[in-house]
């Protein structure tokens, strides 16, 4: 797998590495880091050419020799034929036969020519790959290990190498390695110890790695031995690819050469800037000692060509003719296959496209024009009209950057402004100097782009110019490097106040300087756009439809009713047999409970919001949810959690006899002897108490110093309890209400519950046993057939060690929480009235989503940690 300035090392979720992995991801390090490297590398690079011009530049790429070009494509070939064997042989070891072999290759190489240009660690990587792969039925932890085997075999082929080097402890080594011979000598045989004791330990047999709840089988010393061969002539074609392109000078040590050139790969990866441009230039001259030599610099202009770009272009291209022919009907089975593998990189090859043409425009908007073009244009274009062609290519560049990354989250809107960036960006190319070659580059992107138009079907109302820490950090990269790139190429330049200001045909570094200007104002006030407008929570009330109230109040499941509540989206079926409830952070729609109504219409519903959350980009979940519906959400590919257990206690022949019941038997009798009568008031009485129960509210409020919930629990709201009878205890002669709670009834006497139930501390002690005693005596007496006591979080969650990641940490909360959440007591609580016991679940995108998910629904509840701490 190569490892160049563009690529990000493939990192197994779940692994001790990407935990590693996501420790580095903290913005500190994700943001503050790659910025100093960039602004530490244009010092360098300026330091190191301040000699050089742009046209002995030019004339060394020109110069070149066709056989040392001939020979670069050549490395580049053999580079990227292993890197698709990488592929073949971890589906050989994962997944035998689940995947075609070549269609294996063909995802790795693709994949990997897609995420060389991009070198964005949040577009590239790990994503690519399983998005291929998840087409083919695999599940995250198949995925994980291919990703890890063929991880593993680069690393083996790098330690093959290195230890090799060590070893032989080549002419020139030292200068880059400042370690004495015998040290050297040790570490290069120590690296090949372990790599021998390796091969040794799997030749044993049947070994099984699991990390993180994922497992997976290891290769045999025979598919070991295959990758590190694979993995050698990997990373040594991608070092030829550059080596060949190098003034013969220094190109004769290779030893010192490959190790320069690893370790410039690595600070270009650690910069975030995309494709790690200008850092990997600078890493690589610096550690050669080639400053101020314009043929170093051509030679890796060249590298980028041949080993970054060319791989690209062919394979986006290749997926622009896949995606046109399978829109086509009678398309052949080899055509819809290659779709299948087309489909998940397109987004990431769209934002490449998008990159690669905003790129090409900031860049020619600090280069000298050709002096003959502009003669020609002089006599046809007025100069303002030029001025301002170069202007807007710039500012078009910019953009095309930022539209980027809504293409990558498959945005319609973000399709349309792109293509209209393009069309601008090419006539400003021929429009601000007649730059055929950048008017067909962007003429080639708006082809390719343009044939991936059906791939962009999302709609969603955020901004597509508003950015995260980290876009805007490696944009803001970008931008120094070209502004330090237009610095030399006018470095011959007397810069002045009058240059900003000057309008000639000549004025080639006053064009730069005001369309570096532009950049940086446009640039600015994308930075404020990103920082001060925040996606909008939706609205807390919902109007609630004839057709779900009447739903709710139907069903046997009382937790319908919590629809009523009006802090929810609905969505309804076209007969109004059944709905949806959900709610949406911003990131995902989350279902509150299963659909309500018929179960065919509630089946197609479920499908029908993971739609709308898909065309909106973003997640769907189904919180709380019973085994009903369970197969549905496998179809979806979800995976499906247990998140606890929901008590009912069946009414029939209820008492409060038995020592378990004694402490309501108790407050239920001492209720009675202070002068408290339980009544049921119905809903049309209900308005005409309730400022009295809004204190008995506030003041509970008050003694748990916290919020008020939302979503799965009620909260107090005059609209939405005016919807319910409601149980309280009052004083029979002052007749003040000590303590109140909504009453959930279900259709046809099948289930009676409770929502809010509060009281009021300074009244009876005992209020709350008492009016919950009664509460389920009165509903044994009405003939409801059960009462729900609600659900227990982390209840009944298998701990096994063998028992998935997230069911641990699940029985990890519930046995260490206590001092958060009382889950134990809670439990305990409601096992007094012998209820039964039935599961609920969390039915969500498997992998990192569903912690994500968990914690989205705890914002929706509690508002965030904040809340839940309270």
């Amino acid at each position: 797998m190569t490892k160049d300035t563009a690529t990000h090392t493939e990192i197994p979720e779940g692994s001790a590495h990407a935990r590693i992995h996501k420790a580095l991801g903290l913005p500190a390090v994700r943001i503050v880091i790659p910025l100093l490297i960039v602004a530490l590398t244009v010092f360098i690079l300026h330091d190191m050419a301040a000699d050089l011009s742009w046209s002995a530049i030019k004339a060394d790429i020109a110069g070149n020799s066709w056989t040392s070009l001939l020979l670069a494509l050549g490395a580049t070939a053999l580079s990227f034929f292993a890197i698709s064997l990488y592929d073949v042989l971890g589906v050989q070891t994962v997944a035998r036969g689940q995947v075609p072999l070549p269609i294996a290759g063909l995802a790795g190489a693709s994949g990997m020519a897609v995420s060389n240009l991009l070198g964005f660690s949040y577009l590239t990587g790990t994503t690519v790959r399983y998005r291929i792969y998840a087409t083919f039925g695999l599940d995250l932890g198949k995925v994980a290990g291919i990703i890890a085997t063929t991880w593993s075999g680069f690393w083996l082929g790098l330690s093959l190498i290195l230890g090799c080097l060590l070893v032989a402890h080549p002419v020139g080594l030292p200068q880059v390695l400042p370690l004495s011979g015998p040290i050297e000598t040790g570490l290069g045989a120590l690296l090949l110890l372990a790599l021998g004791a390796l091969f040794v330990w799997l030749a044993r047999g049947g070994r099984h790695l699991a990390i993180g709840g994922f497992g997976f089988d290891l290769p045999g010393p025979k598919l070991a031995g295959y990758l590190l061969v694979v993995a050698v002539v990997d990373i040594l074609g991608a070092a030829a690819t550059l080596y060949v392109l190098m003034p013969a000078d220094l190109t004769q040590n290779f030893a010192y050469f490959f190790v320069v050139f690893v370790s410039a790969i690595a600070i270009g990866i650690v910069s975030s800037s995309p494709g790690g441009l200008g850092v990997f230039e600078a890493s690589l001259i610096a550690g050669l000692g080639a400053g101020g030599r314009a043929d170093v610099l051509a030679a890796l202009i060249l590298y980028r060509l041949i080993y970054s770009l060319l791989p690209f272009l062919l394979a986006v291209t290749g997926m622009a003719c896949v995606w046109v022919i399978s829109q086509r009907h009678g398309v052949s089975k080899k055509a819809v296959l290659a779709y299948r593998i087309v489909r998940p990189v397109v987004p990431i090859a769209a934002a490449g496209i998008a990159l690669l043409g905003g790129t090409v425009l900031l860049v020619s908007g600090t280069l000298p024009a050709d002096t003959a073009r502009l003669g020609i244009l002089r006599d046809i274009l007025p100069l303002s009209f030029i001025e301002a062609s170069h202007l807007a290519g710039s500012v078009a560049g910019l953009l095309l950057v930022v539209v980027s990354r809504g293409l990558y989250r498959k945005l319609h809107r973000a399709w349309v402004i792109a293509m209209a960036l393009m069309i601008l960006g090419l006539v400003a190319s021929l429009a601000k100097g007649l730059d055929w070659e950048e008017a067909v580059t962007m003429g080639l992107t708006i082809v390719l782009l343009g044939s991936f138009r059906s791939a962009f079907y999302r709609f969603d109302s955020v901004s597509v110019f508003r950015l995260n820490g980290v876009w805007i950090a490696s944009l803001f990269g970008l931008i120094l490097i070209v502004f330090w790139l237009g610095i030399f190429a006018h470095s011959n330049v007397q810069y002045r106040d009058a240059l900003w200001w000057e309008f000639a045909l000549h004025g080639d570094a006053s064009r730069f300087l005001r369309a570096s200007l532009v950049v940086a104002m446009v640039f600015a006030a994308i930075l404020l756009n990103s920082l001060l407008n925040r996606r909008a929570r939706p609205a807390r009330t919902q109007a609630i439809p004839e057709a779900v109230y009447r739903l709710a109040m139907q069903s046997e499941n009382t937790e319908a009713q919590i629809a009523l509540l009006g802090d929810k989206s609905f969505l309804l079926s076209e007969d109004e047999r059944a709905y949806i409830a959900y709610g949406d952070t911003g990131g995902s729609l989350i279902s509150q409970g299963e659909p309500i109504g018929d179960i065919e219409a509630g089946r197609q519903l479920i499908w029908k919001l993971r739609e709308v959350a898909d065309k909106a980009g973003k997640r769907c979940a189904f919180y709380a949810v019973s085994s009903r519906y369970l197969t549905t959400y496998l179809d979806l590919g979800f995976s499906i959690l247990k998140i606890g257990e929901v008590a009912r206690v069946r009414l029939q022949g209820f008492t409060l006899d038995g020592p378990e019941k004694k402490s309501f038997r108790y407050a239920s009798s001492r209720a009675k002897r202070e002068g408290y009568d339980f009544v049921v008031i119905p809903k049309a009485e209900v308005p005409s108490i309730l400022p009295e129960l809004r204190q008995i509210s506030d003041a509970w409020m008050e003694m748990k110093q916290g919020e008020e919930k939302a979503f799965s629990l009620g909260y107090f709201d005059e609209t939405y309890l005016a919807n319910f009878d409601h149980a309280v205890l009052r004083h029979r002669d002052t007749g003040r209400v000590v303590a109140f709670a909504n009453l959930f009834q279900s259709g046809g006497k099948h289930e009676l519950s409770l929502d809010l139930m509060r009281y009021d501390p300074a009244g009876l002690k005992v209020a709350m046993d008492a009016l919950f005693a009664e509460m389920m005596l009165w509903g044994a007496a009405q003939g409801f057939d059960w009462f729900s006591l609600g659900a227990a979080p982390f209840s009944g969650i298998e701990s096994n060690r063998l028992a998935s990641v997230w069911n641990r940490v699940g029985g990890f909360v519930y046995t260490h929480g206590e001092q958060f959440y009382h889950f134990e007591g809670l439990r305990s609580f409601k096992q007094k009235f012998d209820p039964e016991w039935t599961p609920h679940y969390l039915a969500s995108p498997g992998g990192l989503a569903a912690p994500r998910i968990l914690f989205e629904v705890n914002s929706l509840v509690s508002g965030g940690i904040k809340g839940l701490i309270q």
